[in-house]
Formats: structure tokens, sequence, C-alpha cells
């Protein structure tokens, strides 16, 4: 580390620990005036990787909190707009996320990439001694999910995952996670997950890849193929060489926070056993892998069952009555979590009997809660492990990566999560990893 660096840091912790509950207590950017007023060596500097809207999004939060100074996207167009709207043209802009990582002067990144350029960043990102914000899913594969929990404990990095349930959306989903510790529904017979259905669609029409982006850097480690609009920016969610569909996009999102309520989101805990009910997908599958190339290729329609210790059972759906979002079956009563709902009898509850402000504060690491990219700030601080960490994420997203095996090769699977390997089935967990194309694997 820099002794530029850490001066940032240590100005940073000296400045706001004394103050840390009055500042986690505000409902929105507390730290915005006061980081605005410090001089440019007093505060952190970043690099954003991947500026799409999503990544913009977060780059965004971030420099509301730090000096963003450079700006990296694979499209040139994305790079001008975001660096002209976030730092008013003064930031550098690249197209090789290698040069921000070269740099001493950045202390974090934040990663908005196509989800199949995630964990390769992030890992270089780590071993170049940033700290790292990414978006969700983190990972493509299992294999990559364990290759990022290993690199993060090597480095001792602080990494924050982007599945913002965790702390925002009016806080709904912490308020669930609270209602379900308490015991206010007694013990967790069933959970379903309604994270809704992807896209069909194609035959699309393959072309020259535009020239503001570079086409070969943009696949990565996926196969070499002819450009194709749909593949890329916000549709490429719908390919499975590059995403895993709704059970990657949303499952982040709603398999994370039901396993957190389940108590089953740590290291050797998880999933036992995944049966696929419904599996649709938009074109025919052959040993797994789709036969065309120019239609989307993710499951459109599915229902996975999923059992868990104690006899837990979980099913991941694309639909449901009650909608987007989850539904907590108890030995006492049900509740339901999304986004904009909160309801059942525990929660009309709360208007009596409130929750008992430790409750939430267990259940938030022991930290005040405020909103994500705050969260991250704080770790940064003391060094400590974010609010969405890596192991949680990696817990969640193999359940849905596993999901997705099954649905793909239409049979069910056994898993032992303290080894994490599937159980009985040699193929099955060939499909922990996929190759990788040379020169874009993520262990270089």
């Amino acid at each position: 580390m820099s002794q530029n660096n850490l001066n940032r840091r240590q100005f940073l912790g000296q400045s706001t620990l004394g103050t840390t509950v009055g500042i986690l207590a505000s409902s929105t950017f507390p730290f915005i005036t006061s980081a605005e007023d410090k001089s440019p060596s007093e505060r952190l500097r970043f690099g954003a990787i991947g500026v799409g809207g999503r990544g913009a999004g977060i780059a965004n939060s971030a420099r509301r909190l730090s000096d963003i100074v450079a700006v990296c996207d694979l499209d040139t167009q994305r790079i001008d707009r975001v660096n002209k709207s976030l730092a008013q043209g003064k930031a550098k802009g690249y197209q090789d996320y290698r040069q921000i990582l070269d740099r001493k002067d950045i202390d974090f990144v934040t990663i908005g990439t196509t989800d199949h350029w995630h964990s390769r960043i992030a890992i270089h990102a780590m071993q170049a001694g940033k700290d790292v914000y990414c978006e969700k899913p983190l990972t493509l594969t299992i294999e990559e999910g364990k290759q990022i929990c290993q690199v993060t404990k090597e480095t001792g990095r602080v990494f924050q995952v982007g599945t913002q349930q965790r702390s925002e959306m009016g806080q709904k989903f912490l308020t669930a996670i609270g209602i379900i510790r308490e015991g206010r529904i007694g013990k967790i017979k069933k959970v379903t997950c309604n994270i809704g259905g992807g896209p069909r669609g194609g035959p699309f029409k393959k072309s020259d890849p535009p020239s503001n982006i570079d086409w070969n850097m943009w696949l990565g480690q996926a196969p070499l193929v002819d450009y194709i609009k749909e593949r890329c920016h916000y549709q490429f969610r719908w390919w499975y060489e590059y995403s895993g569909g709704k059970m990657t996009d949303w499952g982040a999102h709603h398999v994370d926070i039901a396993q957190w309520a389940m108590e089953q989101d740590g290291v050797g805990q998880g999933v036992l056993s995944l049966e696929p009910i419904v599996g649709d997908h938009p074109i025919p599958l052959k040993n797994g892998m789709p036969t065309k190339d120019d239609h989307y290729n993710t499951s459109h329609n599915f229902h996975i069952k999923c059992m868990f210790p104690k006899k837990v059972e979980m099913n991941i759906v694309s639909q449901s009555k009650e909608g987007n979002g989850i539904l907590f079956e108890g030995s006492k009563g049900n509740l339901f979590v999304s986004r904009g709902k909160l309801f059942g009898p525990a929660v009309d509850e709360l208007k009596e009997k409130p929750l008992s402000a430790q409750t939430i504060l267990d259940v938030y690491k022991g930290k005040k809660t405020t909103n994500h990219m705050e969260n991250f700030f704080e770790c940064m601080q003391d060094r400590s492990d974010p609010i969405s960490d890596v192991y949680t994420h990696h817990n969640a997203m193999t359940t849905c990566h596993l999901a997705n095996i099954s649905i793909r090769l239409g049979r069910k699977l056994k898993w032992n999560p303290k080894k994490e390997q599937i159980v009985g089935d040699d193929d099955a967990n060939q499909w922990q990893k996929r190759e990788q194309r040379k020169g874009f694997e993520t262990n270089t």
C-alpha cells in the first residue's frame, strides 16, 4: 500500500470512527457533505470497471463518497458518457481494466461488467491490492466462486457483492430476517422464491460488431462467436455463455435472502438436493447445451425443488400466485416479502411489539443499518466483512448454479455442501466449471 493510500484510509477512519453511530442513523448518504469537503489527498480514489446501466449506478453511489479517477468499458461510448456525467470529464478512460489495476493511486474498484467477466476482474483487482464492490451475480460457475473465496482469504481485501436487498429496499428484507430470527413465524417449513422467467427470442441477425465495441475482448472467456446485438449489453443475461438467466440474475437476490433467513448461508452449509420439476428452454438442448446459436437459451419457465437440512423445502419458481418475492411458510404462520411488499400476521404484530434493536444489530453483523455502498465504505475503514460478503454470496450462487445444472441436464442432483461436490454423478460434477478461452481464464 502506498503512503498516500494509507494516509487516506487513516484519515477516513479517524474522522468518522467517533461519529459512526450518528452517521449510520441517517437515511441517505450521510458521508456526502463531509467527503466532498475533504482535500483530494484525503479522499479515497476509485476506478469504475464496466459502466453500463447498473455499472454506472454503483459508480455514481461510490463517487458520492470518494473520487472517481478512472472509467473502463469495452464500449467507448459508455466511457465518454459516464466520464462526463460522473467525473466532469476529468477521469482517465480505459478499455483494458488491467491498466486501472496498475495504478497505485486507486484504492478500490467497482465492477459492473457482464456477468462472465466478474470473477476474473475481481480476482485480479484483489491481487493488485484493491478493495472491490462487484455487482451480482458474482460468478458464472461454482468453481469461480471457490476461486474468489480463496483469493479473498489470501489477500485480505474488503469485498462487497451488490446484493443490495440485504441493506436497502426500505429494509423490508432485513425486517423479514429479523421477524424470522425472533421466531415470530415459528420454524420455517417451506420457502418459495419467485424470481420470474426470462424472455424468449430469436432468431437474431448476425453482423459485424460496431466500431465502439471490442467484441473479442467482450467475449472474454466465452467461445468466439459472431456478433449479435442481442448478445450484448443488457440482453447478455439470456445466454448461458455469459450468465445464468433469471436463475442467477434474480436468484442472486431472493435465494440469497432465503438462505440468510434459513441460516444456511455459511461455509459448509447449504442445499442438499435439487429436483427439476419444470425446466423449459426457448430452444432444444442436447446434453445440456443449446442447439442453436441465434436464440436466447436460458430457461424461461422453471420450478426447482431444493431440500435443505431439517427437511426445509425451498422452491425456485418462475411464477407463483404471490408474484415476484419470497414466501416463508412457518409453523406459526406465513410471511411474504418483496421489494414492494412485506405482509403477514407477524408483520401486523410489529405495531404493538417492534423488533428488538439487538436483533437487527446481530443480523447486520453488529453494524448500524445503512445503505449498501455506505456499508462497504465503513468496512473498508475497519477492514471487516461487509453485509454481503463473498462467502455467503458463493453459498447462494451455488444453489442457483446447481439449479441451472439440474434443469439443463434434466435430473435430480445431490449436493455435499461441506465437500462442495455433487454426489454420485461424475458427469454433473464436471459442470462446476466451464472451458475458458485461452488467455481469459479466471486464474490467470
